[in-house]
């Protein structure tokens, strides 16, 4: 089967190896704007072709990726999964409760056991902060974030931002960027990886972002990440184009942060009478897994041509697909790609 095409080279990016230096994707807090956009437009061919009978292609085929999840995940390991399958690689599953971790084994000793089996990417979900950067230091492959603890979730990130970005062209919106798009995001701010990674995308792509929490849900200082704070769910929503829930992080929690499920959906839940209070057609996003009747009420979730809730599962196969191919093209030898020249920006 032919690729799909990439995307025009007009001159927005770098070329080759420039594009998107790293070896890794550790965060959003590493990428440059231009660097965010690319991954963007490298994902659009894939969106096409993962709509097509016929998905896959034999672009990695030989390669070997290991998705090493030590917290459990549904879509984000079978969103990796099915990237990786249908660009052609062998794809290996390893959860925590499998692994040598359950008897004792370090994080290092982990780390040192994958490289030793020369996977040729690594993906790695694990409940500690920072825990993911250690293992990217102990291997020599490109390893990509899943999710690190409460530090960030770059490709949810990203795969979000694309959805939405569809979401907009289909309306006729085709600025290259968020700009003077207004996006409150409303849950557990305080625990969520999910919300800082979207916060990094959204304000480098020029969106105005509002951040919506109780106070023992929010983060001391967040207005530092460039963010409008508030605690009155209602003025948040005033004149939001983009809103974006999420749960509470239960399993993060060490202690008694809201009086109940029910006291928080009367303040904080998104039913259709406060989706009326943002802008008229307002979009609605949640990375899942969902709490229907707690943050969203079901008929919101579902609600035809407003909710993007499952277009973002389908998003997150082609960002990470996007993310896979750009990742190993400096060890698959592409022209462009290899390592640059000392003292040089040339990439050969």
């Amino acid at each position: 089967m032919d690729l799909p095409p990439t995307p025009a080279a007009d001159g927005r990016y770098p070329a080759g190896g420039l594009a998107f230096p790293h070896r890794d994707l550790l965060g959003i807090g590493h990428l440059a704007r231009h660097e965010i956009l690319y991954l963007l437009d490298e994902a659009e061919r894939w969106v096409a072709l993962n709509r097509q009978a016929a998905k896959r292609v034999d672009l990695l085929a030989g390669l070997t990726f290991i998705n090493a999840f030590f917290e459990n995940s549904t879509r984000t390991l079978l969103s990796f999964e099915i990237a990786g399958k249908r660009l052609g690689a062998d794809v290996v599953n390893m959860h925590a409760a499998q692994s040598s971790v359950k008897k004792g084994e370090t994080l290092i000793d982990t780390a040192m056991t994958l490289n030793a089996m020369r996977a040729d990417a690594i993906v790695i979900r694990h409940g500690s902060s920072g825990a993911v950067a250690l293992i990217a230091d102990k291997v020599d492959c490109p390893v990509l974030n899943a999710g690190d603890g409460q530090h960030e979730h770059p490709t949810q990130a990203l795969l979000d931002a694309l959805t939405l970005r569809h979401a907009l062209r289909e309306r006729g919106e085709t600025a290259d960027d968020f700009t003077g798009l207004k996006v409150t995001i409303c849950g557990d701010i305080l625990h969520s990886r999910v919300a800082r990674s979207n916060i990094l995308v959204l304000t480098a792509l020029g969106a105005e972002v509002r951040v919506c929490a109780p106070p023992a849900l929010m983060p001391a200082a967040v207005d530092r990440l460039g963010v409008i704070p508030y605690h009155d769910f209602a003025a948040a929503l005033a004149g939001a184009d983009v809103v974006m829930m999420l749960r509470l992080q239960s399993e993060r929690m060490s202690g008694q942060f809201i009086p109940s499920a029910r006291e928080y959906r009367y303040l904080y839940g998104l039913t259709g009478e406060r989706l009326a209070l943002a802008a008229p057609g307002a979009l609605v996003m949640h990375p899942g897994p969902m709490n229907r009747g707690v943050e969203i009420d079901s008929d919101v979730a579902e609600m035809d041509g407003i909710s993007l809730i499952t277009r973002q599962v389908e998003m997150g196969v082609a960002l990470r697909m996007a993310c896979l191919d750009v990742l190993t093209r400096r060890a698959r030898g592409l022209p462009g790609w290899g390592d640059p020249a000392p003292g040089t920006e040339q990439w050969v």
